[in-house]
């Protein structure tokens, strides 16, 4: 694993051990409140040991990418922005695999060019945040609570952060590191997300997309899921047994080996 700069931004990389089974490179995108780092638990080595180059990118504000100004002055179309920045110093277009509020930057992206394949992982939906945020309001208030309170640089209760990402059962020293890496998200993203930029299907290139969800997911629930996959004009596949946080849940295995297995059906 190696961590670059691409300029300001944080990149952290996987190479196969010998020649990559695919030109085509792959890009993680993380979500809000977090960074590159959850990608490098499991996915990266994964991808790269299946034969894919893999990168995963801190947006600004978050990890150790760049901090100019206050976190809440950073806006989707910014991230849209870190993404083109990245995409310009690989060696070809990447497919670019979005979870949560990353997918929603995939989404996004896609309004001003076109990549070999997208991947939306638990995405927000092209309809925004605010299906998700009703359904917290009635069904778990107090995690809707300490998601409030990390945005505005607070740290919730950590069986807040399990509720919030994982189904399956999750080891204290683990929880607790994850914990600790958690960060505050901008403001504006949030409400880019819910009302102010929302996504333009019209506008939208169509590479082949892959729309994944997890069945026991309190934030983008599987119906959100759904909305997005008949959005796309696409199947949405929904993991049995898993939370928000596929990518660092037991089972992240499931998720990964299902992205392997359509990868080289779209990019080899």
């Amino acid at each position: 694993m190696n961590a670059n700069r691409f300029g300001d931004l944080e990149v952290l990389a996987c190479s196969p051990a010998g020649e990559p089974r695919s030109s085509t490179p792959l890009l993680f995108i993380h979500g809000a409140y977090t960074g590159a780092w959850c990608w490098s638990e499991h996915f990266l080595p994964y991808f790269a040991q299946a034969g894919y180059t893999s990168y995963a990118v801190s947006l600004s504000g978050h990890g150790a990418s760049r901090r100019a100004g206050v976190l809440d002055a950073f806006s989707i179309d910014d991230y849209v922005r870190d993404i083109a920045e990245v995409v310009a110093r690989l060696p070809s277009p990447p497919v670019l695999i979005g979870h949560s509020m990353g997918g929603m930057v995939v989404q996004k992206y896609l309004e001003r060019a076109q990549v070999p394949a997208a991947v939306l992982l638990c995405a927000v939906p092209p309809q925004g945040l605010m299906g998700s945020a009703i359904g917290l309001m009635l069904s778990k208030p107090n995690l809707l609570n300490d998601l409030n309170r990390i945005l505005n640089g607070g740290h919730p209760d950590p069986d807040g952060l399990r509720d919030a990402l994982f189904h399956q059962p999750i080891g204290v020293d683990t929880l607790m590191r994850y914990y600790a890496l958690c960060q505050p998200e901008s403001h504006r993203a949030i409400w880019d997300m819910t009302f102010f930029n929302l996504p333009l299907p019209a506008l939208m290139h169509r590479p082949p997309m892959l729309v994944v969800g997890a069945e026991h997911d309190q934030l983008i629930p599987p119906a959100q899921v759904m909305m997005t996959a008949a959005t796309y004009g696409e199947q949405a596949r929904i993991i049995p047994g898993m939370g928000h946080g596929v990518m660092l849940e037991h089972d992240w295995r499931m998720v990964a080996d299902l992205l392997a297995a359509w990868l080289p059906t779209q990019i080899d």
